[in-house]
């Protein structure tokens, strides 16, 4: 999907908008690869950040939290594989060394690094190797900055099967995300890790606005397995090397691509092989909306069907009905659809099954309830719920 007046995909290779640049590196936190990543603008810039509300939120959160408030933020780091999370005092002061070393490496205040931590709760981060990694950094200099997006997207990775990037343009400027995560999703502001970064002037408050409604429409409407991470941050750094845009339409190209890296997310959920999308229309409102098809879309029952290729609506029927409190949703005004086939009320005949099984075959799968109450509407996405996902977590320290 993309809104053809606002913005437009990029052709080939993701590059950085105007005046951004970026390093990758081993830092001791996985075994192989690079681990490490900093991304920076080279002229100040405007921000807005969002943040997981979990209790508890890492090191790096709180810390990131209080440099977002300036709405100045100009750098972000990302340390993959150990989340620094439950790690007491110590934790915290590590996260505060982090940002001052890439503050000294880059020349600019601690207040303009956002930190980003991802991977194992409980675990100190190996800060010697860390600290070797950021001394080698600061000799090289800028000759250390020639990462593209895609290298960024690669190291942040921890159980992703793929790096995530998109990227959109409004006017002159461009806008450019990455993105990891396919586990422990279940957003409560925004989710994951994720970063975008434009070379277009906008306000602070556009800014803010812009990014809590690209949330709203995208990566809150997604779930892999209904787990709230400890270190879900979002955060969108605009230089404004390109010059003004129209608030508008870089807010449409700005939903855009978080639309796109939150279906990049579902479709690489830990284990799974299907893109899940769940669509609620007729609702009362837009948050009934929302609520029953996340319903459906984390129900373990209807994300196997899907896995197996079960056209098993009734699960979906349960679903929707465990809602006891939507007490004006009335299952004689309820319609439900796999695809362009509709399974309930009217039962598909007999021939129409083997079609049914074709379509829950398909690497996306769509689910359309029909509430009959109102006229309004929300679109969530999942995945199917294979056993690589239980692999994937009965193994992740071990």
């Amino acid at each position: 999907m993309t809104y053809e007046h606002a913005s437009t995909l990029d052709a080939g290779p993701v590059v950085w908008p105007a005046g951004f640049r970026a390093c990758t590196g081993h830092g001791g936190l996985r075994e192989h690869g690079d681990d490490v990543s900093v991304v920076t603008s080279d002229r100040p810039a405007t921000s807005a950040a969002m943040f997981t509300r979990s209790l508890f939120a890492g090191p790096a959160v709180v810390l990131s939290r209080a440099h977002a408030a300036g709405r100045h933020l100009r750098a972000v780091t990302t340390l993959a594989q150990n989340a620094n999370v439950a790690t007491g005092r110590q934790g915290e002061e590590n996260a505060a060394e982090v940002v001052r070393r890439v503050a000294a490496v880059l020349g600019i205040e601690e207040e303009e690094v956002l930190i980003g931590s991802t991977g194992v709760i409980g675990r100190p981060l190996p800060m010697e190797a860390i600290r070797r990694h950021f001394d080698e950094t600061a000799q090289r200099g800028l000759a250390a900055f020639t990462a593209e997006p895609l290298d960024v997207a690669r190291a942040m990775m921890t159980t992703d099967t793929r790096p995530k990037v998109a990227a959109r343009t409004v006017g002159q400027a461009r806008i450019v995300g990455v993105v990891k995560g396919v586990g422990m999703l279940e957003p409560d502001m925004a989710t994951m890790l994720a970063y975008v970064f434009t070379d277009a002037e906008v306000s602070p408050d556009d800014l803010d606005g812009a990014l809590r409604g690209a949330v709203h429409q995208t990566f809150n409407c997604l779930s892999v397995d209904t787990d709230t991470s400890t270190s879900d941050t979002v955060a969108l750094i605009a230089n404004g090397a390109a010059g003004p845009v129209d608030p508008a339409r870089f807010s449409a190209a700005l939903a855009d691509l978080c639309l796109d890296l939150t279906r990049q997310l579902a479709g690489d959920g830990e284990g799974a092989t299907k893109l899940l999308q769940v669509t609620v229309d007729q609702a009362g409102d837009h948050a009934q909306a929302k609520r029953i098809a996340k319903s459906v879309v984390n129900s373990p029952l209807v994300k196997t069907a899907v896995h197996g290729a079960d056209p098993n609506w009734g699960r979906v029927l349960m679903a929707v009905g465990k809602n006891t409190e939507d007490t004006d949703i009335a299952p004689d005004k309820v319609t439900v659809r796999f695809g362009d086939v509709e399974v309930y009320p009217e039962e598909p005949e007999d021939d129409t099954l083997d079609r049914l099984v074709d379509i829950m075959r398909r690497d996306e799968v769509d689910i359309v309830v029909t509430l009959g109450i109102g006229e309004a509407r929300a679109t969530v996405y999942g995945c199917d719920l294979s056993a690589g996902y239980v692999r994937v977590n009965a193994d992740y320290t071990t």
